[in-house]
């Protein structure tokens, strides 16, 4: 397991960071993201689906629970599991998410789903700050999140 934290004062700078992110995905990662209501997790989204040259415009996916944006051979899932229980998890389809190996996972709200996850992920966590500042710190845990860290 390793930690890194960023700092943020602008929705600019979070998105700065999810673009370094996107730049050293290859498929299969899974990310999740936790905070406060308002805190970035979309904006973080948001950031990445663009950085990888998708034209889709993320939203929050709190009323659909899953939005799906596909293009330039990519494949993300974006789910948001605020509402949900883990008995839940079976009808929800996320089995079929793990299964793609190219996809990329992005969960806000990620604590119904913590026992259907394998070992290997990023971990984003914000918290709110005075204004408009974040501290986002990401926590990776395997060798291939791990990896991702080092290099972010």
């Amino acid at each position: 397991m390793m930690e890194k934290t960023f700092n943020s004062s602008s929705v600019q700078d979070t998105l700065a960071l999810a673009a370094r992110t996107a730049a050293l995905l290859k498929g299969g990662e899974i990310i999740f993201l936790s905070g406060p209501i308002g805190a970035g997790k979309t904006v973080f989204v948001a950031g990445l689906v663009k950085a990888l040259g998708l034209k889709a415009k993320p939203v929050s996916a709190s009323f659909s629970l899953m939005k799906e944006y596909k293009g330039n051979g990519r494949r993300i899932f974006h789910v948001d599991l605020f509402r949900l229980e883990e008995r839940e998890m079976f009808n929800f389809g996320f089995e079929e998410m793990l299964a793609d190996e190219k996809a990329i996972i992005l969960a806000e709200w990620p604590e119904a789903i913590k026992n259907f996850i394998p070992p290997e992920r990023l971990e984003i966590d914000y918290t709110l700050l005075q204004g408009d500042g974040r501290k986002i710190k990401i926590t990776a845990l395997g060798k291939t999140a791990e990896n991702i860290l080092e290099r972010l």
